[in-house]
């Protein structure tokens, strides 16, 4: 297998290990600097050329993308994937964590717990942003802030206000989010490679800093994550579109809370911490996967021909439940049934004489005016109570 790592620095630790791992695995393995790749758009001809040369054949690509260059480093990563290279973190999905709110709103339709976050531009609004995450004190978010860097603790509600003002006037964007007292100055890290979570710490803020991040000085300690916790971490990596994630989670009264999720976990502090060759997995699922390189459904399929991919939930009603998919008439519909999720349980291309239940959640192919009226309407949002001086 020939993979390259897609870093700008071959000496830092994590492009250090995944080349001595996938080395000492016999691959070819080589590190080529993000910036100097330039590419060719053309119809069905999409190429990559790295210093100027044409870029000979890869069949893996690692991309270790630091946040200065997202914007190029995704492009780059893209071009591979048009290119039908299996790319261990895809374009999309990188994006979907660099910004911290496009990351916190994908998550916020599913059952992922997270602290309560506000977002705001407009002055007279930042008073009611404190307070619909339950006041001060609360946590200041840079958007696209790393490692720690751009995140404040307000302590109370007018040096809150001074901060996001101050920020504003900067052209910053920032969020608001609840402060978990239970949890400051420690949070958990879970490394997911795949469908699981292969090593896991807890790190905790030293002395009167807050933030637990290593870079910041905060200590390891290795644990065995609790099985909602690993749950919510893989649910998470899945949702952004992640294979390879570090997912960052507070220990909350009410259970784990993601706080953030990284497209470019450090090996260093999890290495460090577990004594877990966490470089080797990765090349270990990198090889087991190279074969399923990122299909987008989308563009395989012509809006035109009126077929599609949706998800239906099945309903509490003599037609459907406890009946066989041969015998709910899905299949006339000229519907396929793709899997039934049914709580944790996946079943994929399930048979014909498969018994659904109320609640399932069938992932079906087919038209989309035989599906029409399978699809369940929307529930009502919950309205939030507005404060008594609120119109």
């Amino acid at each position: 297998m020939k993979i390259a790592i897609l870093s700008r620095n071959r000496n830092l630790y994590s492009t250090r290990r995944l080349r001595e791992a996938a080395t000492s695995r016999g691959h070819e393995v080589k590190v080529l600097d993000t910036l100097k790749f330039s590419m060719l758009i053309e119809q069905e001809e999409p190429e990559l050329f790295f210093r100027g040369k044409r870029l000979s054949h890869y069949d893996a690509i690692i991309p270790r993308i630091g946040s200065s260059v997202t914007q190029y480093g995704c492009s780059v990563v893209n071009q591979f994937q048009q290119m039908g290279v299996f790319c261990a973190n895809t374009s999309s999905a990188i994006l979907n964590t660099r910004d911290k709110l496009r990351c916190l709103q994908i998550l916020s339709k599913h059952d992922i717990g997270m602290a309560p976050t506000s977002f705001v531009r407009d002055r007279k609004d930042i008073l009611n942003a404190i307070n619909l995450v339950g006041g001060a004190p609360v946590i200041i978010k840079l958007l696209e802030g790393t490692q720690g860097v751009g995140v404040i603790l307000a302590e109370n509600q007018k040096v809150a206000e001074a901060i996001i003002e101050t920020l504003h006037g900067a052209k910053q964007n920032v969020l608001v989010q609840k402060f978990v007292a239970e949890s400051k100055g420690k949070d958990v890290r879970a490394f997911v490679v795949g469908n699981r979570v292969i090593a896991s710490m807890r790190r905790v803020a030293q002395g009167q800093e807050f933030r637990s991040n290593i870079h910041r000085g905060g200590k390891a300690e290795p644990i065995d994550l609790d099985p909602e916790y690993e749950r919510t971490a893989i649910e998470a990596a899945r949702i952004l579109g992640l294979r390879i994630a570090g997912v960052d989670m507070l220990e909350s009264k009410d259970g784990p809370q993601v706080i953030e999720v990284n497209s470019s976990p450090g090996l260093e502090g999890i290495e460090t911490c577990t004594g877990l060759d966490v470089a080797g997995q990765i090349i270990d699922y990198i090889s087991d996967q190279i074969a399923f390189p990122e299909l987008d459904i989308r563009e395989r399929l012509s809006l035109s021909t009126g077929y599609g991919v949706a998800e239906l939930v099945v309903p509490n009603s003599p037609d459907f439940h406890q009946v066989a998919i041969r015998d709910s008439g899905i299949r006339q519909r000229d519907v396929i049934v793709l899997t039934v999720e049914r709580g944790e349980k996946l079943v994929s291309n399930p048979k014909s004489t498969f018994l659904l239940e109320a609640g399932d959640r069938i992932l079906c192919f087919g038209n989309h005016e035989s599906m029409r009226d399978l699809i369940p309407q929307r529930p009502k949002r919950r309205r939030r109570k507005k404060p008594a001086d609120q119109p």
